[in-house]
């Protein structure tokens, strides 16, 4: 390839993603993961010139969990920066809002175009180069997720980081992240039921995939979970040899903290693992004294967090009647959270002196694969409760005054942001909207009394924005709740125009 530029890479990249054959084919087999996936991963890493000892150099707090591992690896990598300014700090998350190099950050930035392309290629040469033989896994190239994750250790590495910041993608026990042979402090965030068909389906068939990143002689720090997943996670643990098995205690100074822009109840767990890591780590690597009150450093760290899409209100600026609510929530249990936060006196139900007079909207998509009635379900019986907990007249069924359904298309004419591109949608369920018909169906059988023509089924993100700008074009006040898919939040976050002053 003459070009080398991001979008030659990108264009490359959406080359190795799974298509939606590829993964039906794993639904249909019952899934579970792969007990290759660590041996394949190994074998590309020393491919491009590396041996996992090599990322020990890294010293990597490894997080996972079902909900709450991004914004975990987000408290921690404010609370590292803020503490060691002089530091260089290396986060590594997924997915991406709406640009892929997002996932590869240095002190909270994403690494630039430019470095990107030169990442990307330098792993796709080596892997070029040292193609003899047969590769373990049997393909040249790994698929998306551990190409990015050999990126990120590549540019970590060749950037001489001070820490890494290492959310695992999916699971832990198989999972491409988790080749690091010893990090200083391993943490699991809260657990739930996703990810079923290679996970489990219970919470202790995903408490032991969680609990695969526990290393010999390294911290395991949980949060509380049920006891199922706690006594998994505890045998792990000693199965695995961890150092210590740590439960994170309340941390009482966080409860009065403003959590930066992360909203929501359900962030107070996340700060609180995520101070515990902290500390953890800087008394393995500084020998820094435990301290029984909060730090300075960490309470402005904690202040100073970022995690967009994840509860996160954004005025439009050039729509000014317009709120956006956005949060990329996509489990049973993400999305009872999500509801809590939005349909509170703080959000939603603010006290306005003649009462409600703004348009509610929401918009919603979820993965194909996913079980959208559920969700809807979940949607539905949390805001009933979370309006009788506040006292409000109103109910769950004409909360919303309208609600749009549409596919994760970025544009309108059929385009994907290259970033966003998605080859795993199936066809026939992109042409026909399968997906959202469903979704629509199930809304109006839950809602029977809702009006139909307040119900939209639309072919992209792009269109379900064209519909909030009718509304807005009213002078009145919209609410926008977006939710059900990370992707989904990305690709609104691009197409109206928020990218400024929401990333």
């Amino acid at each position: 390839m003459s070009s080398r530029s991001y979008k030659d890479a990108i264009d490359l990249l959406n080359t190795l993603q799974s298509n939606a054959a590829t993964l039906e084919a794993v639904r249909a087999s019952g899934g579970r993961s792969n007990p290759l996936a660590i041996p394949e991963m190994v074998d590309y890493l020393e491919r491009i010139g590396y041996k996992p000892e090599d990322l020990n150099s890294l010293n990597v707090l490894h997080v996972t969990g079902t909900k709450g591992k991004g914004s975990t690896c987000a408290f921690v990598d404010s609370i590292l920066r803020h503490t060691k300014p002089d530091w260089r700090i290396g986060l590594y998350t997924s997915p991406h809002l709406v640009a892929v190099r997002e996932r590869i950050r240095i002190n909270r930035v994403p690494i630039s175009e430019e470095l990107f392309a030169k990442f990307f290629f330098d792993v796709w040469d080596r892997l070029e180069e040292n193609n003899q033989g047969k590769p373990l896994a049997g393909t040249p190239k790994p698929m998306y997720f551990k190409y990015v994750t050999l990126m990120a250790f590549h540019a970590f590495l060749t950037l001489k980081v001070d820490a890494t910041i290492l959310e695992v993608g999916v699971g832990g026990t198989y999972d491409s992240t988790n080749i690091v042979p010893r990090p200083i402090v391993t943490g699991i965030s809260s657990l739930g039921i996703d990810h079923v068909g290679v996970l489990g389906k219970t919470i202790g068939e995903i408490a032991w995939q969680k609990g695969g990143i526990f290393k010999e002689g390294v911290p395991a720090i949980t949060v509380d979970q049920p006891r199922e997943g706690m006594d998994v996670l505890r045998q792990r643990s000693v199965d695995l040899k961890a150092s210590e098995f740590i439960i994170v205690p309340p941390v009482p100074e966080v409860s009065e903290i403003r959590l930066g822009s992360l909203a929501g109840r359900h962030q107070i767990t996340n700060a609180e693992l995520a101070v515990l890591l902290s500390q953890k780590f800087l008394e393995l690597k500084e020998s820094a004294a435990h301290e029984k009150t909060l730090p300075d450093t960490f309470i402005q760290g904690l202040k100073a967090a970022r995690w967009p899409g994840r509860c996160q209100t954004i005025s439009d600026p050039k729509h000014l009647p317009t709120v956006w609510f956005l949060d990329g929530a996509h489990t049973v249990e993400s999305l009872g959270c999500c509801i809590e936060w939005f349909v509170s006196t703080l959000v939603a139900l603010k006290t306005e002196p003649a009462g409600r007079n703004s348009t509610r909207v929401l918009i919603f998509n979820c993965t194909h694969g996913r079980s959208g009635s559920s969700f809807l379900q979940t949607i539905l019986t949390k805001i009933e409760a979370q309006l009788r907990l506040h006292g409000s007249g109103e109910t769950s069924h004409s909360f919303f005054d309208k609600v749009v359904f549409c596919a994760n298309v970025t544009y309108a004419d059929g385009r994907f942001k290259g970033d966003l591109t998605a080859v795993s949608i199936p066809e026939d369920d992109l042409a026909q909207l399968k997906t959202q018909q469903e979704l629509a169906a199930a809304w109006t059988s839950l809602v029977p009394t809702f009006p139909e023509k307040n119900v939209h089924v639309l072919p992209s993100i792009e269109h379900a924005v064209r519909v909030i700008r009718v509304e807005d074009s009213s002078g009145k006040p919209v609410d926008v709740l977006v939710t059900g898919s990370l992707h989904l939040v990305g690709g609104l976050i691009e197409v109206a125009g928020l990218s400024d002053v929401a990333l």
